[in-house]
């Protein structure tokens, strides 16, 4: 090892001697010994590769040393902190699958927090004080928001996929449309669910092209079912042809099969109350007659994380009896707060208003204008040596494998460092106390409004003036 190596690792603290020092006393007091001693043995081992890497010269080391007991107190810090944590979402993906997916409403989050710290009516009849049912919370509220006769509901809907084949299908043939065998994100796909729930894929007419009678030719004694999968998540477009709903149940009754549709996404309201494009509902679904329809809690729904099957009663009676519903069964903070949410529906305006994704679907760009230039107001001030800011127009999006190609007009706060880079730029801010996630467009770093709340202006301000400023 070179001499000047050496001679600045010889500079380095012991553990024990930096322990012995008052302001390390000071945050033993507050954090424990043991994650202290952890954090610190952390620093230094952070501190001595930079020297064995020959990135740091005497000089540096000697500033780091000056100032280890800040520097000790951060790293304290950082390792308290959890790894499940909010950031802020500026990417303008309203339902990022990455960050969480849909936001839940408050009053979602308070009726966890209130289950949460207390014993519950998870699995009580208060009247008769004998067991319940945990899905009764929720059942009679799906049942009335769809139209449905009957509902279930199970931790995701590839759960509530999976268990609607094994219950109705297992060992027996499901027709699906070859145009519709889609991947649902994580490499799981469609056909393997399918394979996994024991019931036998027949698939039925081409990538863009699927008719009525592909569906009939390949009926024989031991169908059991014709699924629809939604493509939610992709969209084909051109030379196409698929089979409707109300087409495909009457089918299916025609022969006494079941008509089980996969809505993917899921959503109760019609988007086009927006401007935007359209999107099957699930009371169209049933309407239409399909027998079960299966779709998702927290994606356009806004709601929770689950899998909703609702449909008709004969038919969930063997969903329920299933030893799968035990394995995917929800759990009580999950129903708490997706009764919550479901309660919004009961007044379509006070659903819009109070459940974020839908509120973030529904505000207008003149509106997110108004608020970029109170941002920018702000900022700029602090700032104008260090960057250049505009309010641009930009393009959002649906997110979470919903709505696929189709774009959303947005507004957005673009920031072009002048000392740094934007990927530069972009790093701090996503490494920051509060991470805030962004895009990089045109060598800008890209601030979309649609998708930072209200509540988070404030917290944006402070993270980006701090990450160009390196303070």
């Amino acid at each position: 090892m070179p001499n000047k190596k050496r001679l600045l690792l010889s500079q380095l603290p012991a553990v024990d001697q930096v322990l012995r020092e008052q302001y390390a006393q000071s945050l033993v007091k507050e954090y424990g010994n043991a994650a202290v001693t952890r954090a610190l043995r952390n620093l230094l081992a952070n501190w001595r590769q930079q020297i064995l890497q020959e990135l740091w010269s005497e000089g540096e080391l000697v500033a780091a040393l000056a100032d280890l007991s800040a520097a000790l107190k951060q790293q304290v810090q950082l390792e308290q902190r959890p790894s499940l944590r909010p950031v802020v979402n500026a990417t303008g993906v309203i339902i990022h699958t990455n960050l969480g997916r849909s936001l839940l409403p408050q009053v979602a989050q308070a009726q966890m927090a209130a289950v949460a710290s207390t014993y519950s009516t998870l699995e009580v009849d208060v009247e008769s004080g004998d067991r319940g049912s945990r899905y009764s919370h929720v059942q009679e509220l799906l049942c009335e928001l769809t139209g449905a006769e009957d509902a279930l509901v199970v931790n995701n809907n590839a759960g509530a996929v999976l268990l609607t084949l094994a219950a109705l299908g297992r060992g027996r043939e499901v027709i699906v449309s070859r145009g519709q065998l889609v991947e649902i994100g994580g490499s799981f796909r469609i056909p393997e669910v399918m394979e996994q729930s024991g019931c036998y894929l027949v698939e039925v007419g081409t990538t863009n092209k699927t008719h009525l009678h592909d569906y009939e030719r390949a009926i024989g004694p031991e169908t059991a079912a014709l699924l629809k999968v939604h493509t939610s998540n992709y969209r084909l477009v051109g030379f196409t042809e698929s089979v409707d709903g109300a087409d495909l149940a009457a089918l299916a009754h025609r022969h006494n099969l079941v008509a089980v549709e996969d809505l993917g996404s899921g959503v109760l309201l019609d988007l086009r109350r927006f401007g935007h494009i359209y999107e099957p509902t699930v009371q169209e679904s049933l309407a239409a007659g399909m027998d079960v329809v299966t779709f998702s809690g927290d994606k356009l729904l806004g709601g929770p994380q689950a899998g909703i099957i609702v449909g008709k009663s004969c038919y969930l009676a063997k969903l329920r009896q299933h030893p799968l519903t035990r394995a995917l069964r929800i759990d009580k903070l999950t129903l708490a707060a997706l009764e919550a949410t479901l309660r919004l529906y009961r007044d379509e305006a006070t659903a819009i208003q109070q459940i974020p994704t839908l509120r973030m679907l529904a505000v207008q760009p003149t509106e997110l204008r108004a608020r970029a230039q109170q941002l920018v107001a702000h900022i700029e001030p602090r700032v104008k040596d260090l960057a250049d800011i505009t309010i641009v127009d930009t393009l959002a999006q649906v997110g979470g494998g919903s709505l696929p190609g189709y774009d959303l007009a947005s507004v957005a706060v673009a920031v072009m460092p002048k000392n740094i880079s934007a990927v530069e730029l972009e790093r701090r801010l996503r490494l920051g106390a509060v991470p805030v996630f962004t895009r990089i467009y045109r060598d800008q770093v890209m601030l979309d409004l649609r998708t930072i709340q209200p509540s988070e202006e404030s917290l944006v301000q402070e993270a980006l003036c701090q990450a160009l400023t390196g303070r």
